[in-house]
């Protein structure tokens, strides 16, 4: 009975703190042991990096709350880049009517994405995996494969601009993560994204429109995944065919790392903003301590598997809980 009680409490401290705790450990660890690590210049390379990373973090992080999931959301970044390039450079228009054309039409593969998996009956899973391979495809197709170049200033400065000390990028991060903390933490409609991750069917019956819902949680990562692709555009200063390809992974690794459940019902914006911060600092600290990328790969996927392991134990008490319960009122 003690030992469970001990587990128990490790659980409920991991959930709380030991993001924090890990994400002060990395940071210390990289400090002591990467050159460069705390100069100035790096520092606000890392802020710069993690904004984008941070931003479309934040839409998978609605998703996986009300138990989506979305492996497409590189091939939707790409996609918006491309469209927005093709707009600016071929056909002339201005970079503000392109870059909103571009994010609709990100919204809109998002939108069909839950249409297809709530009409179909399709796991989401299933569905993206499909659109990653149709929308990669795309926009290796569309560009012969070649990066568009041509990209006005007034666009680029969204990537490369400050404001003050801070980079632009870093300032759309800030705004992003609040206004997500807020719908999820003070809103009805939150309440009702963490009800319908919890039980769907539960939430239905209470009387949540989930399918309603659904698509508006879909139209939300569809947006805040368009602002991370088109400022990833201004960073670059051109449209590439995959310059996002390991977002999905980034992003879902960084939620689970933060306390997100993997199958949705539980987790904080600031807990995944952490993990963010962990991957960009070990993206950042390995690369200055010249680690191979593939071990980079290898660290990033242990980290995964050993976040999500310590999910679903955490939640098996639960369960085991209620199946008793069940069966003594039977």
């Amino acid at each position: 009975m003690r030992e469970k009680l001990k587990a128990q409490d490790w659980f409920i401290f991991y959930k709380k703190f030991g993001i924090y705790v890990l994400l002060a450990v990395t940071f210390v660890v990289f400090a002591l042991f990467a050159e460069s690590f705390l100069s100035s210049k790096n520092i606000i390379n890392v802020l710069r990096q993690i904004s984008m990373l941070g931003i479309a973090t934040v839409a998978v992080t609605f998703l996986m709350i009300s138990g989506g999931i979305d492996l497409s959301i590189g091939g939707q970044a790409a996609l918006t880049g491309i469209v927005a390039g093709i707009l600016i450079v071929n056909y002339h228009l201005p970079w503000g009517l392109a870059v909103l054309a571009a994010m609709a039409v990100c919204v809109a593969v998002s939108l069909l994405n839950t249409f297809i998996a709530i009409k179909l009956n399709i796991f989401p899973m299933i569905v993206t995996l499909g659109t990653m391979q149709i929308l990669n495809a795309l926009s290796n197709v569309t560009t012969n494969g070649k990066p568009i170049y041509g990209m006005p200033a007034g666009l680029v400065s969204l990537g490369q601009g400050y404001a003050g000390p801070f980079p632009v990028p870093v300032i759309i991060f800030a705004l992003v993560t609040a206004a997500a903390w807020f719908i999820l933490n003070k809103t009805y409609f939150g309440r009702s994204v963490f009800a319908i991750g919890g039980n769907s069917e539960a939430s239905r019956l209470t009387g949540i429109d989930v399918e309603k819902n659904r698509y508006i949680i879909a139209g939300i990562c569809g947006f805040i995944i368009s602002i991370a692709s088109i400022l990833v555009l201004a960073r670059n200063t051109s449209a590439q065919p995959n310059p996002v390809s390991s977002f999905a992974f980034d992003c879902m690794t960084a939620c689970v790392l933060g306390g997100v459940s993997f199958i949705g019902g539980g987790g904080q914006i600031g807990g995944a903003i952490a993990g963010v911060c962990i991957i960009g600092m070990l993206n950042n600290g390995m690369l200055l301590m010249g680690v191979d990328p593939n071990w980079q790969g290898v660290i990033k996927g242990v980290v995964l598997i050993i976040a999500v392991g310590i999910d679903c134990v955490q939640r098996k008490p639960k369960k085991v809980k209620l199946r008793a319960t069940v069966k003594e009122q039977i």
